[in-house]
């Protein structure tokens, strides 16, 4: 696997990272705990470096998860994890309620710790922007504890770019996490000028459009009860039906090129820039090969531009998350 390294802090890891997030939460039922460490093992054994997670996934249980499965190896990874939500008496955390204060940051850092299984934390990143928390103060809470030696580099998700200038002046930014893929591209305008000037890393989540870009779902698609796609816009069934004009258009890119639909869409985001390392997740193994093989696929500048005049002309209908939640973003 290729290395790449985020940010002028020069943090390295592989090219394709790995989303732990849909082990846990979010994509319906949680995969069997056995399966996940075993999965999550042969991530590391086929030479992905790179592990994202995050407090709210499960709540804590992904930590946990990760924790385990990557203790025999810590010393050949990076994790990265996230803080930014409020605490809740009953379910542990609040998902509704973002809470940045540096007091909670720290305590979050304390918690996340012990749950990884590990001393410092290789990359920690504010999940969403607080709006009731200046970022300077945030940033300076992850300084101090960058200085204490519990974190390593500071990050940021979902941010836009006044934020992330404010953020980076007083801690630098060696990461921003944000949806980008080739259905969602909004980064391009003023979030991706912003990082190559400040020497930011770029972590697309989402890389395969939650699933929709590997070309296995389409409008009869049914997800689990509690499988996030059910409220996002984009995966109702109308415009599942509509959205498949750009997977019958990646199919036959991809087929011309011997590759998959999933390869290919991974394959531009890593042709975009050198500094740019999508995190796919997956509970299967032969998906997690997939996605690997992906970073052998090579786009000429040709194959790119063919690619993006192609997908232009696709209206993408639906937006990518319900209103409430988009608010929350690009602050």
């Amino acid at each position: 696997m290729q290395k790449r390294k985020l940010g002028k802090g020069n943090l390295e890891v592989s090219a394709i990272g790995f989303g732990c997030m849909g082990l846990s939460f979010g994509y319906g039922p949680a995969l069997d705990k056995r399966q996940a460490i075993d999965l999550l093992r042969a991530t590391v054994e086929r030479g992905i470096t790179f592990f994202d997670t995050a407090e709210a996934y499960g709540p804590f249980t992904n930590e946990e998860l990760v924790g385990e499965a990557l203790a025999p190896f810590r010393s050949q990874v990076v994790i990265a994890t996230k803080f930014g939500f409020a605490q809740d008496p009953n379910s542990g955390l609040n998902m509704n309620v973002m809470d940045s204060r540096p007091e909670h940051i720290k305590e979050v850092a304390e918690a996340s710790l012990k749950r990884l299984k590990t001393d410092v934390i290789d990359l920690f990143y504010q999940h969403r922007v607080d709006p009731n928390v200046p970022i300077e103060d945030v940033a300076g809470a992850v300084k101090e504890l960058i200085q204490q030696g519990k974190v390593k580099h500071f990050g940021l998700s979902e941010a836009g770019a006044k934020t992330i200038r404010r953020a980076n002046a007083v801690q630098p930014v060696t990461a921003l996490q944000s949806e980008y893929s080739l259905w969602f591209r909004n980064p391009e305008s003023a979030v991706l000028p912003t990082l190559e000037e400040l020497g930011i890393g770029f972590v697309p989540f989402s890389p395969l459009g939650k699933g929709f870009l590997t070309g296995k779902i389409n409008q009869e698609t049914t997800f689990a009860k509690n499988d996030f796609r059910n409220i996002v816009p984009r995966f109702n069934a109308e415009n599942r039906k509509a959205n498949q004009a750009l997977i019958e258009l990646l199919g036959s890119f991809a087929q011309k090129r011997k590759a998959t639909p999933a390869q290919i869409a991974l394959a531009w985001l890593l042709a975009q820039k050198r500094w740019i390392v999508p995190i796919p997740g997956t509970t299967k193994l032969h998906r997690l090969e997939e996605n690997i093989g992906a970073a052998a696929v090579d786009l000429s500048p040709d194959d790119v531009g063919e690619l993006e005049s192609a997908a232009s002309k696709v209206d993408i209908q639906g937006e990518r998350y319900p209103e409430e939640l988009e608010r929350r973003t690009g602050l």
